[in-house]
């Protein structure tokens, strides 16, 4: 166990965040999974903008890979332009 107040402090901060970081994580693989099972072209669209917002988030706060969210817009976006 921890010996000193600020790992004590640091322990409950990184357990706040890792919660947090989870479920932002959890939501955005859940929208992207939704975007994808997607078939009409103007509701893609509209989830597109949304997506990439929160791929973007998670690339700023380095939840995950910078290059991993540009593999996923990339792929998001031909899926969405391929849709008639």
């Amino acid at each position: 166990m921890a010996n000193h107040k600020s790992a004590l402090k640091r322990i409950r901060s990184n357990e706040k965040r890792r919660v947090l970081n989870r479920y932002q994580h959890k939501t955005t693989r859940n929208a992207i999974k939704a975007l994808r099972l997607a078939t009409d072209k103007n509701d893609a669209s509209s989830k597109l903008s949304a997506v990439i917002s929160m791929i973007d988030k998670l690339a700023k706060k380095n939840i995950i890979h910078d290059n991993k969210a540009s593999n996923l817009k990339s792929k998001l976006t031909k899926q969405v332009a391929k849709l008639a």
